[in-house]
């Protein structure tokens, strides 16, 4: 494994393990020890990603198991994972899904129960 991948990889793990905290790129920059500009080109070298993208994704995939798997009002969820309103979590959510939070729930509930 290169360098590079290692960095990436240690960063990647740190993300996931943190994702209920925000996280900001200039954050997990400093913690790798590169400005933001150049851990930005890495991460993308190495995962054909953007770095805030992926952190998004990461945020959104967990919201999602923890609507299928908790009782949490999708108002807490959202907050949990830093959303500063419902609102604005519920336009990510339905870009990634295609369907509100609750449909999703309620979908889930009916298949696997």
């Amino acid at each position: 494994m290169s360098r590079q991948h290692a960095i990436i990889h240690e960063l990647t793990t740190w993300i996931d393990e943190n994702l209920t905290h925000p996280i900001k790129i200039e954050d997990v920059a400093r913690r790798a020890g590169y400005s933001r500009w150049h851990l930005q080109r890495m991460f993308f070298d190495v995962m054909n990603e953007r770095l805030g993208h992926y952190i998004r994704e990461k945020k959104l995939i967990s919201a999602a198991d923890e609507l299928c798997s908790t009782s949490l009002s999708v108002m807490e969820i959202s907050l949990k994972y830093g959303y500063e309103s419902q609102q604005s979590f519920t336009r990510s959510f339905c870009r990634k899904y295609q369907v509100p939070p609750a449909t999703y729930r309620r979908h889930y509930l009916e298949t696997f129960n």
